[in-house]
């Protein structure tokens, strides 16, 4: 029988994981293409640690982002390791927690909540998955001038980890003005007055900038489409995508095919699992082979077991 309420679904998780097992879960709104159950039980197996990971979907009962709360508060109570927290949660979750790492506090976004002696902490493993993918992923490419496009917990996570690295200057367009002049003013107290700003036209935006990073929900499974006119996309722009799922979202196709230098959002969910899989258990998981499992779990039409993939 589907569990009545979300804290059904939590203990009823629990319940059937059984002793010893370390438990963790991801809650958000349309998360069912969600790949980080099999990502963390994968890289858990080969750490020696039996994990089981569990999708609570806030859709599935047609709740509000502050229902994650309630998925908080009751997975503290059944003895879970951590939570994963997603779209549209990250923000508002805060108010849940006992207390929070330094870069939550910064970014005022939680990723990830990790239960320890009754206690729950937030962290933000997001910006550092960011830092780390496009370091990897676009090596060398010019950081003068950065358009970002979403003022959300991710694209606080992503500013915070564009500005870590170097960025000279970072511009925070979003549907929400006054969200977007909040990030900015939260962003130029942390790193210099010059080196954020917010509004105007994404137009004017792009004209002057080196790069874009798009982080909003626009082209998620849930929420398909381009989240700028194509004809912006100038081919000396890097593009870089948050959304993994799909991993070929409309930005990422229309920006190859018009020569942009992109950047999927698959390193960001695969660095910031990895990080979020270390909190979990206190195992160091291995990034390259988290890689290697998702880009088989990604892959269109795979349907393997993530215990097969290497």
């Amino acid at each position: 029988m589907y569990p009545a309420t979300v804290v059904d679904a939590v203990r009823e998780h629990a319940r059937r994981s059984g002793p010893g097992t370390v438990l963790a879960g991801l809650v958000g709104s349309g998360i069912g293409p969600s790949l980080s159950p099999p990502l963390h039980e994968a890289e858990a197996r080969r750490l020696g640690v039996r994990l089981a990971y569990a999708r609570f979907d806030l859709d599935d009962w047609g709740l509000p982002a502050s229902a994650a709360g309630e998925v908080v508060a009751a997975a503290r109570a059944a003895g879970y390791a951590g939570l994963n927290v997603t779209h549209p949660c990250k923000q508002v979750v805060l108010e849940h927690l006992d207390e929070l790492s330094a870069d939550a506090a910064a970014l005022a976004a939680v990723n990830t909540v990790v239960f320890r002696e009754g206690t729950a902490a937030g962290h933000n493993t997001d910006w550092s998955g960011f830092a780390r993918g496009l370091e990897t992923g676009l090596p060398g490419v010019p950081l003068g001038s950065v358009v970002l496009l979403g003022a959300g917990g991710a694209g606080a996570a992503v500013a915070h980890g564009l500005l870590t690295l170097g960025a000279g200057r970072v511009r925070v367009l979003d549907l929400d003005t006054a969200r977007a002049e909040a990030l900015a003013t939260a962003l130029q107290a942390r790193f210099g007055a010059e080196r954020a700003s917010a509004g105007g036209s994404v137009a004017s935006a792009l004209a002057a900038a080196d790069g874009l990073v798009h982080a909003t929900p626009v082209g998620m499974a849930a929420h398909p489409g381009l989240p700028l006119p194509a004809e912006l996309l100038d081919p000396r722009l890097w593009v870089a995508e948050v959304v993994y799922r799909p991993l070929e979202t409309e930005l990422v196709r229309v920006a190859s095919e018009r020569g942009c230098r992109v950047l999927d959002g698959g390193r960001m969910a695969v660095f910031q699992a990895a990080d979020a899989l270390a909190l979990f258990t206190g195992a160091e998981p291995d990034a390259a082979r988290m890689r290697r499992h998702f880009d088989r779990l990604a892959a269109p039409g795979e349907r393997e077991p993530a215990d097969v993939l290497d």
